[in-house]
């Protein structure tokens, strides 16, 4: 780090800025933000509604393929994937995991060959580790800040049509290689002529159109796709696409993302949660194209050393990223929607700065109230009430028989220790689950889905900041801090009272395949039970394969 973030904070004289008294802001921001006098704030909301009432038509299926572009993915993606599939066969990649690495490579560029809606979708997999192979989770952490860049020439061109003015008048100097590229935009450091340390976000050109046009694409492909998908998940293509959409359309207007960062600096500030920071936007260079906010200075979240070197309290960072995802979701009914290493920048004080608001996760009315009741469930190990709150959150159909399904996923007996069962009985339990979920229409909301692969990224976090954490006392912990801090809110939201919800510490552990006496588990500890289990089920399927090979 060249600048930290207190010296940062020092550029402006005087006290803590007055747009502190309601956002987690950084203490003397290069500007104020005066939120009623935001023009972008109220636009957004419109916006927001029209972007999402858009998905639909993008995501109706056609009976004729939507254009050439259909032939152009095809291809691209029989290139990555057929030499593969010979080579395979021919068996030259003795090592399964050299077999999965190339695959993964193979994929990895076709998705930069195809463009933003692809490269978004592989950076989707990055953020999933534990979800996906970690060849290709490793290999797709490169579409997040290694994605070519767009020529200076058209960053300058989208930047003067979009703020009406010659790049020379706003800015004194601007960076011509980005900070960082990725599928919807790149990113330049830049000072303004006020003197005030910036970072622009600036939309690659058309990028609105292709992505659109992508869309209906996948729309056209996803029905030909189905039960053909051989992965141990949701795997219902029209509605995995109906997903993605839902989350990348308003990722295309910059002033959805502005107001998305002053909705999270507000969430922060209310719940009292000062160990995280929100970049400030500016308050008029903001258009559907550019973004231009405050620049904070921090450390990557994953250099561990380099944050230990500075004495930050990496165990602290990753407990309070645990509990501030949690409130926002839990309490506040908004979260960041897009957690990975790329987004967050620890401060030399140990605070963290949450970047890029393109995505963020939104419950409210009969939504909230079901995520809520789905929370209260997985505490007090109510089966059927975590059911009923998946359906009215839209993971089941609504006239789901909730018991049949507690019944068909054998979720009313005593849990299996993963552990004690065999690489074949494992993989034959996952098929039949997921099989399970498929015949009932079980499908994956946007909200449930950020909250998972957000837990999925803490998940990793927790793994390289404080690997010896005991996880049976940290969620001990932060249930008792619920209780204490929001058990009156949340009672009287759900109509209960919340002396008499009992947490259910010995339905947690079995959650974890843990017996009841079991008293801590550090996350190392865990991680061997789970690489116990992945090399039983690899193993078993590697043998199945050479088996079937043989014949």
């Amino acid at each position: 780090m060249t600048t930290t973030q207190a010296e940062a904070d020092s550029d402006t004289s005087g006290g803590p800025s007055p747009d502190r008294s309601w956002a987690a802001f950084t203490e003397r921001g290069p500007w104020v933000v005066e939120r009623d006098e935001v023009r972008w704030t109220n636009l957004a909301t419109t916006l927001r509604r029209q972007a999402q009432g858009e998905v639909p038509v993008l995501t109706k299926p056609t009976r004729l393929p939507p254009g050439v572009h259909v032939i152009t993915v095809a291809t691209r993606l029989a290139r990555a994937i057929v030499p593969w599939m010979v080579r395979k066969k021919r068996r030259k990649h003795a090592d399964s995991a050299a077999s999965r690495a190339d695959v993964s490579l193979r994929l990895r560029r076709a998705a930069e060959d195809l463009g933003p809606t692809y490269i978004k979708l592989g950076q989707i997999i990055s953020s999933g580790e534990g979800l996906f192979p970690p060849e290709l989770v490793e290999e797709f952490k490169k579409c997040r800040d290694q994605v070519p860049a767009e020529p200076f020439s058209v960053v300058k061109q989208t930047i003067e049509e979009d703020l009406g003015a010659r790049l020379e008048d706003v800015f004194e100097s601007f960076e011509e290689t980005a900070i960082a590229a990725a599928s919807i935009a790149q990113v330049h450091a830049a000072r303004l002529r006020t003197g005030e340390h910036v970072v622009v976000k600036v939309q690659r050109p058309a990028v609105s159109q292709l992505v659109r046009k992508d869309l209906r694409v996948m729309a056209w492909l996803a029905p030909h796709l189905v039960g053909r998908i051989p992965v141990a998940a949701l795997a219902n293509p029209p509605a995995l696409v109906e997903l993605f959409a839902e989350t990348i359309v308003e990722e295309l207007d910059f002033r959805m993302e502005a107001a998305n960062m002053l909705d999270v600096a507000t969430m922060l500030h209310d719940l009292e949660q000062d160990r995280y920071v929100v970049p400030r936007p500016h308050p008029s260079l903001v258009t559907r194209r550019v973004l231009v906010m405050e620049r904070v200075y921090g450390f990557n979240f994953d250099d561990v050393a380099g944050m230990k070197d500075a004495g930050i309290d990496t165990v602290d960072v990753v407990r309070t990223a645990m509990i501030a995802f949690m409130e926002g979701a839990i309490v506040e009914g908004i979260f960041h929607g897009d957690l990975h290493g790329g987004n967050l920048l620890v401060l030399d004080d140990g605070r963290t700065a949450l970047l890029d608001y393109g995505i963020v996760g939104r419950l409210s009315g009969s939504r909230r109230n079901a995520f809520l009741r789905l929370m209260l469930g997985a505490t007090t190990n109510d089966v059927k009430g975590q059911m009923a709150a998946f359906r009215d959150l839209g993971a089941l159909p609504a006239d789901t028989d909730l018991d049949a399904v507690i019944a068909d996923l054998r979720l009313d007996q005593e849990p299996i220790d993963p552990t004690s069962l065999t690489g074949e009985e494992m993989v034959a339990e996952v098929q039949r689950v997921v099989k399970a979920l498929l015949g009932y229409g079980a499908k994956l909301p946007k909200e449930l889905m950020l909250y998972v692969k957000n837990l999925v990224f803490l998940d990793g976090a927790i793994a390289r900041l404080a690997p010896d954490l005991d996880l049976i006392g940290e969620v001990s912990n932060i249930s008792m801090l619920f209780a204490m801090k929001h058990g009156e809110r949340l009672g009287r939201e759900l109509g209960v009272n919340p002396d008499e919800v009992e947490f259910d510490m010995d339905g947690v552990k079995a959650s974890m395949g843990l017996d009841s006496s079991v008293n801590s588990l550090t996350y190392r500890e865990l991680q061997e039970r789970r690489a116990l289990i992945q090399k039983r089920m690899q193993d078993h399927v590697e043998a199945e394969g050479g088996r079937l090979g043989r014949r």
